[in-house]
């Protein structure tokens, strides 16, 4: 991990916006298209807004999730719903966006269906963006699940067992194959579980798992700000 701790919100914010914009402007330096994955929660509230007055030729690149509830796209929970807010409502109108929820009932149903729309990304993902849990979860890839059945598909569906709804999740696989991958840890609590980790991989932890298995240099940003 290539790590960069910051005194405030507002500068990691800044400096996580340089880095994106520079990251993707290298990659369509190369490319025709790039696809950038994003989280939901609430520090991207944050960072993304920042992200959104960068200069890019945004027609060439795709946004997409880390994971998704199983709720209406429109509910306050919902990641395309923040996104959306945070991000797409500020860049121009044919940036486009491939969201992760479906008509079906639930995602175990969905599965082949989400996939199929991954599919079609320009892949490998060019930048993934990820949070982490202080369970140490990353995307919906919780502590508890086997890691060995997570890389079949683009995605997999999970039934977390404090959530109020099941969700959809980019897979252990898909993600591990990004050309770049982005690390933002707000907070205390999250920041000592990173320190932790530093001297001691739990082999347990999703972020581990994660970080046994790409050949990228993951890049974090660190924060106490909350």
């Amino acid at each position: 991990m290539q790590r960069h701790d910051f005194p405030n919100i507002e500068q990691l914010s800044q400096a996580f916006a340089d880095f994106t914009a520079s990251t993707l402007q290298n990659t369509l330096s190369q490319k025709q298209h790039a696809t950038l994955v994003v989280p939901g929660g609430n520090t991207p509230r944050y960072y993304l807004p920042a992200l959104a007055k960068c200069e890019l030729p945004w027609d060439r690149i795709t946004v997409t999730l880390s994971d998704e509830r199983w709720i209406d796209v429109t509910d306050e929970q919902s990641n395309e719903h923040l996104v959306k807010q945070h991000l797409m409502s500020h860049l121009p109108a044919d940036t486009r966006f491939v969201g992760l929820k479906t008509q079906h009932d639930n995602p175990f149903d969905a599965i082949d269906e989400i996939h199929q729309r991954l599919d079609r990304l320009p892949l490998p993902l060019s930048l993934t963006v990820l949070g982490l849990g202080e369970d140490g979860h990353i995307a919906s890839l919780f502590p508890g699940m086997n890691p060995d059945l997570l890389s079949g598909q683009h995605c997999v569906a999970v039934a977390p067992p404090i959530s109020p709804s099941p969700r959809i999740s980019l897979s252990l696989k898909i993600l591990a194959e990004s050309e770049h991958i982005a690390l933002v840890i707000t907070g205390k609590s999250k920041r000592r579980l990173l320190d932790r980790l530093s001297e001691h991989h739990d082999p347990k932890l999703p972020i581990i798992w994660l970080l046994q298995r790409t050949r990228s240099l993951a890049t974090v940003f660190v924060t106490d700000d909350e």
